[in-house]
C-alpha cells in the first residue's frame, strides 16, 4: 500500500495520463503523428530533476513537465495543450485511491472470511450476552461473530460505492469550461485510463467526493474499533472470555511478569481515533473559494495517503488477531451461570403471563425474587422458584426448568445464519 503513495508513483500517473491526453489528441488529429512517436518513445521524467526545478519555479506540475520536456525535446510542445494542473492533479489522485481500493477490498475479503470461520465453528458456543455490559439473555460466541460478519460485508458494499464517487477525472481545463480542450478529449481519456468522467467540474474534482471517501474509510475503522474494543472487553481478567495470542518469549510488563495485554486490539483502537480525524478533515476540505483554491491540497497530501496505509495495516492487523484468538468455551459456561440463573428471569415473566397473570404482577414477583440472588450473588434462582409457593401455585417443577434451558434461546441460530448464508 505505501508503495502507491510514493512520489515515484505520483508521478507515474501524472505521466500516464499526459500521455493518455497526447494519444487522444494524436486520434483526433490535434498532434501530428511523428510528434506523439517523438513523445510515445521518450517521454520519461526524473525525479531528482524535477525537485531542483520545483524549488526554483515553486510549482510541482511545471517543474513534472519541464522535467518532460528535457527528454522529449521540441515535440514536448504539444504535452499538457489546453490542460490545467488540476486535471493532472486530480485525476491522478483519483488512480491512486482506485488502485489503493483495490487492496483494501482484498483485505476485506481476507477479514470476512476469517470472521465466517470463526462464526461457523463456535456457531452453538454458548455465552452470555450482555447490555450496558451487565449480564442479558444467553447468545453463542458464533452469533456474535456474524454480527461483525454482516457488519463487514456492509462495508465491503459502501467501498464499493465510494470507489465509484471517487474514481472519476477531468480533463476541461482552466475552471472547467472546455475552453481549450474539447470534452470528447476528456471522455476518451478517462475511458483509456479506466475512470467515470466528471459531469461538471470547476477547476477542479469536488471534494464531495473525497470527503465521502474518506468517512466510507472512517467507518470501516469504526468497526474495526467497535471489535477490538469488544475483544479488550472480553479479555478482561474477570471475564476471560476471549485473549489475544500471547507468542513465545512475548512480554507484556515490564513489572508484573503475569501480564498478558490485548495490545494489538488496543493499537487498533487508537489509530481508529486518527482516521477519524481524517474524515473531519475531508468534510472540511469540501468548502473551497468560487472555482478553487488549494487549501484543501496540503490536507490530501497527508491524508489520503495516511488513511489507505492506515487502514490496510488495521485490517491486516485485526484479521490476524481474530484469526488466532484464543477462545475459552469453559469460562463462557461459568460467566453464564454466575449469577445463580437469574439471566433466565424474563421465561419465568412470560410463562407467568402466560398463565394468566398481569405483566405488572408476574413482573413485580419475578424482579423480587432475581434481585434477592443478584444480591447475595450466591443463591440458586431456580431452586429459590421451586421452593416458592407464590410461583409453584402457578408453575409447575416441569415448566420453571423447562425456562432454565439455555438451548431454547438459540433456537433461532441455524435461521441466522441462513439468512447470512454463512453455511456450516
Amino acid at each position: 500500500m505505501a508503495s502507491l503513495w510514493t512520489d515515484e508513483e505520483k508521478l507515474k500517473c501524472w505521466l500516464e495520463i499526459e500521455l493518455a491526453v497526447c494519444s487522444v489528441q494524436n486520434s483526433l488529429g490535434k498532434i501530428p503523428d511523428n510528434a506523439w512517436e517523438e513523445i510515445k518513445s521518450k517521454a520519461k521524467f526524473d525525479s531528482k530533476r524535477i525537485k531542483e526545478i520545483e524549488a526554483e519555479v515553486k510549482h510541482d506540475v511545471i517543474a513534472f513537465l519541464t522535467s518532460i520536456k528535457e527528454h522529449v525535446g521540441e515535440a514536448a510542445r504539444y504535452i499538457h495543450l489546453g490542460l490545467t494542473s488540476s486535471d493532472v492533479l486530480d485525476t491522478g489522485l483519483a488512480l491512486q485511491l482506485k488502485k489503493a481500493s483495490a487492496l483494501l477490498e482484498e483485505d476485506l475479503d481476507q477479514f470476512e472470511n476469517t470472521i465466517a470461520d470463526l462464526a461457523r465453528k463456535h456457531k452453538y458456543t454458548l455465552q452470555i450476552g450482555r447490555s450496558h455490559g451487565v449480564h442479558a439473555e444467553p447468545i453463542t460466541f458464533g452469533l456474535k461473530m456474524a454480527v461483525w460478519l454482516a457488519e463487514i460485508r456492509r462495508h465491503k458494499e459502501h467501498l464499493k460505492g465510494a470507489i465509484k464517487t471517487i474514481a472519476v477525472g477531468k480533463i476541461s481545463g482552466a475552471v472547467g469550461t472546455y475552453a481549450n480542450i474539447p470534452p470528447i478529449i476528456e471522455e476518451k481519456v478517462c475511458q483509456l485510463l479506466g475512470l467515470g468522467v466528471e459531469p461538471v467540474s470547476t477547476q477542479i474534482i469536488q471534494r464531495d467526493r473525497h470527503a465521502h471517501f474518506v468517512t466510507t474509510l472512517a467507518l470501516i475503522a469504526c468497526s474495526l474499533d467497535k471489535f477490538a474494543t469488544e475483544i479488550r472487553h472480553l479479555q478482561k481478567s474477570e471475564v476471560l472470555e476471549v485473549e489475544e495470542a500471547f507468542t513465545e518469549g512475548q512480554k507484556g510488563s515490564s513489572a508484573m511478569p503475569h501480564k498478558r495485554n490485548p495490545i494489538g486490539c488496543e493499537n487498533i483502537s487508537g489509530l481508529a481515533r486518527l482516521i477519524r480525524s481524517y474524515a473531519i478533515a475531508a468534510m472540511e476540505n469540501v468548502t473551497l473559494w468560487h472555482e478553487r483554491d488549494i487549501s484543501h491540497s496540503s490536507v490530501e497530501r497527508v491524508i489520503m495517503p495516511d488513511v489507505t496505509i492506515l487502514l490496510d495495516f488495521m485490517i491486516d492487523r485485526l484479521n490476524g488477531i481474530v484469526k488466532n484468538l484464543v477462545i475459552y468455551p469453559k469460562n463462557m459456561e461459568q460467566n453464564l451461570n454466575r449469577f445463580g440463573g437469574v439471566v433466565f428471569s424474563q421465561a419465568i415473566l412470560l410463562k407467568l403471563i402466560d398463565k394468566g397473570l398481569s405483566r405488572e404482577e408476574a413482573y413485580k414477583l419475578v424482579q423480587d425474587r432475581a434481585m434477592a440472588v443478584w444480591n447475595k450473588a450466591n443463591g440458586n434462582f431456580k431452586n429459590n422458584l421451586l421452593q416458592d409457593r407464590e410461583i409453584t401455585v402457578v408453575l409447575s417443577k416441569e415448566e420453571i426448568e423447562e425456562c432454565f434451558q439455555p438451548q431454547s434461546y438459540i433456537k433461532n441460530i441455524d435461521h441466522i445464519f441462513q439468512r447470512l448464508n454463512i453455511g456450516s
